[in-house]
């Protein structure tokens, strides 16, 4: 077997029109296929639901469930808040800071943008509480090369140690040697 592709990642959302509403409004998503039950295909439980499916572009799907008789929607509070975040690729440098000045004018929260040399990036909370980011990539053959050759060294350091390993320590001395 072969993973082709992410089919789609679901996430819950507190209401699924402002959900909908505002991934078309602020980042220009299209929506593209809704599902509403009265019982889960899966497990047969009777828990209403709708599911909605947003176009993330390049075949992506983000998906959500409303589940209005479920408990409030609540984050994991054994993990920090900018751990599980929903990053999104765009374009270029310049639609970045376009989308981040977007965001701030409509009153969004909007950190970075942030270079994390082989991409810069904003962050931001979609109206679930979702941390989202954009990336615009910026690195170069030689510095993906660089990072793929010593993945697996890195790998192995940590999961003996648990200390960051310093093979591509070079990201954030802003020195890159080919």
């Amino acid at each position: 077997m072969k993973i082709e592709r992410i089919h789609h990642v679901a996430y819950r959302c507190k209401d699924a029109k402002t959900t909908v509403e505002w991934y078309e409004k602020h980042l220009g998503m299209k929506f593209v296929l809704a599902i509403a039950e009265d019982q889960v295909p899966s497990t047969k439980a009777p828990d209403p639901y709708m599911h909605l499916f947003m176009d993330a572009g390049g075949g992506n799907i983000l998906a959500f469930f409303e589940l209005p008789n479920s408990p409030a929607m609540g984050r994991d509070s054994n993990t920090p808040e900018w751990v599980q975040h929903i990053a999104l690729k765009v374009g270029s440098v310049a639609e970045l800071e376009e989308a981040k000045a977007r965001l701030q004018a409509a009153g969004i929260e909007v950190i970075g943008v942030t270079d994390h040399t082989i991409f810069k990036s904003i962050y931001f909370f979609d109206p679930n509480g979702h941390r989202l980011e954009l990336a615009a990539d910026v690195g170069t053959p030689e510095m993906y090369a660089k990072l793929d050759a010593c993945k697996r060294e890195m790998l192995e350091e940590w999961s003996l140690t648990k200390r960051a390993p310093k093979h591509a320590a070079w990201m954030h001395d802003k020195e890159f040697q080919a």
